[in-house]
């Protein structure tokens, strides 16, 4: 983790990917598995829950293990969303076709 002028934390790469899946999930849900199916590093979870960037969901009595989390007012602001819509805007990015001729 760095660290701002201001003196605050901020995420490294693993944990920003992981705070950005919940920004779209109702409720902040993170998940619990990346995108190729495996598990999030518990590591990764427990730096975010330490920071205040994710807070425990609810218990899961299936998998006690397992820490279900919601990202925090503060985990949307380390997640970058403001600014990845400012660059966005900037960039006129906008979603394009991919067409695929059948043959």
């Amino acid at each position: 983790m760095s660290a701002t002028p201001e003196g605050k934390k901020l995420p490294t790469s693993a944990q920003r990917a992981w705070l950005r899946r919940g920004l779209d999930q109702p409720g902040g849900k993170l998940p619990l598995f990346d995108e190729l199916g495996q598990q999030v590093d518990p590591r990764t979870i427990r730096a975010c829950l330490a920071q205040g960037w994710a807070e425990p969901w609810f218990d899961n009595a299936l998998k006690p293990d397992w820490l279900v989390c919601k990202l925090t007012t503060t985990g949307r602001s380390a997640a970058g969303r403001k600014r990845a819509q400012s660059l966005n805007q900037e960039l006129k990015v906008r979603p394009q076709a991919i067409v695929i001729p059948f043959r």
